[in-house]
């Protein structure tokens, strides 16, 4: 790693510590939604579906465990999503345009902050697994130390990979918009196709068939298929549904996350080589 690359990710860091509302925020906005609509809703759908017939044999598990995974998925999502809009207030105050006319390569700033992000979300998903613990969450039941361990890179090296992906276009389009509101209306289209076509909180057994098909392409649809396989097993049964992931189905998760995050980097790295600040 490069001096540049450092300096990038550290000045983004020490903004987002030196920041207290926005240190607070970001950390206590992931259990907020675990605390308050993950138990609300969990013990209603617990209610609802505790008369549906489970497969025999199959591990059942809880509302809360299914909507911990997809909770992580939403929260890297909404953080990463809007992580580019830094660029855009260095943008406004003309600290973009004395970075870019250092002799920092250009890429150096993409990937210092996309690193940044990167560490900003394996902190939130950290405090959401410890979280989720206290109140009865069942990640990793019955694992070994070395397979909770493993699950954790497991979960750890999706989030980043999801995380590079959304920070690119995050900063891409922060670097093309020329306002704020203009920002904040296109990443709002963006997020919210995202957020209710996926299996972030529900199953998406019961969909139309479009956007069953639409999810099977949707990021956020395997990031949390990803987290639920490493933290809650291969094969588990929950709200009458029996969720099967095999390694190959894991694995093509791994490749759609990498393929969307290279083609980010891709568009990024094409619109900050153009960009004339």
């Amino acid at each position: 790693m490069s001096f540049e690359f450092r300096a990038i990710y550290w000045r983004d860091m020490v903004k987002f510590f030196r920041f207290k509302s926005v240190l607070f925020s970001s950390l206590i906005q992931p259990v907020m939604w675990l605390g308050f609509f993950g138990l609300a809703m969990s013990g209603s759908f617990d209610k609802l579906t505790s008369l549906i017939p489970n497969v025999s044999g199959v591990p059942v598990v809880d509302y809360l465990s299914y909507m911990g995974a997809g909770i992580i998925a939403m929260d890297v999502l909404f953080s990463s999503l809007f992580g580019g809009t830094t660029l855009m207030f260095d943008k406004k105050f003309s600290l973009l345009k004395e970075t870019l006319a250092s002799p920092v390569p250009r890429s150096h700033i993409i990937l210092g902050i996309g690193l940044s992000g990167v560490t900003k979300a394996f902190i939130q998903t950290i405090i959401i697994i410890g979280f989720g613990k206290l109140i009865g969450m069942n990640f990793f039941k019955g694992y070994t130390f070395t397979e909770t361990l493993i699950a954790v890179a497991g979960i750890m090296l999706l989030v980043a990979i999801f995380t590079l992906g959304f920070l690119f276009l995050s900063g891409t389009i922060a670097i093309t918009i020329e306002n704020p509101e203009g920002m904040q209306s296109i990443l709002t289209l963006l997020s919210m196709p995202l957020f209710f076509i996926s299996n972030a909180l529900y199953p998406i057994d019961s969909f139309p068939a479009i956007l069953r098909f639409l999810s099977m392409f949707n990021p956020l649809t395997l990031l949390a298929d990803g987290i639920r396989y490493f933290a809650l097993g291969p094969s588990f049964s929950v709200m009458g549904n029996h969720y099967i992931y095999t390694t190959a189905d894991i694995g093509m998760s791994f490749l759609g996350l990498c393929f969307f995050a290279l083609v980010m980097l891709s568009a990024a790295l094409w619109r900050f080589d153009k960009v004339d600040i």
